[in-house]
């Protein structure tokens, strides 16, 4: 996601570093690499989203009819840009989910960090 930054700091997308610093209830935008996806059965349907910038990680909560809405890219899309409401609650810093879309890939080569 570093190499993100510069096209993402002028749309508004904080980091998730910044999170724990935003009043509860404001409108945020987040991006990231989604590392988790999970829908437990006990959620009455709504999926938690772990995603992972250059600073750590967003907790994403998504409400099951947004989830029908944006299914495709919600579980097969491997980065995300995420608007939504911040919520604190009992130390957990969560994005609600208003709007989901896939962060188009890079325009240019990210260089291999194997070894060689």
């Amino acid at each position: 996601m570093v190499f993100r930054r510069a096209e993402l700091a002028p749309l508004g997308v904080l980091r998730a570093t910044d999170l724990p610093g935003v009043p509860h209830g404001r409108r945020v935008r987040v991006a990231g690499s989604v590392i988790v996806r999970q829908r437990p059965g006990t959620a009455k349907g709504f999926v938690f989203l772990s995603l992972e910038d250059e600073t750590g990680i967003a907790n994403v909560i998504v409400r099951p009819t947004l989830f029908e809405r944006h299914r495709l890219a919600l579980v097969s899309e491997p980065f995300l840009l995420i608007d939504g409401t911040l919520q604190q609650q009992d130390g957990v810093v969560s994005v609600r989910a208003e709007r989901v879309e896939p962060l188009p890939p890079l325009t240019h080569a990210v260089p291999s960090h194997d070894f060689g």
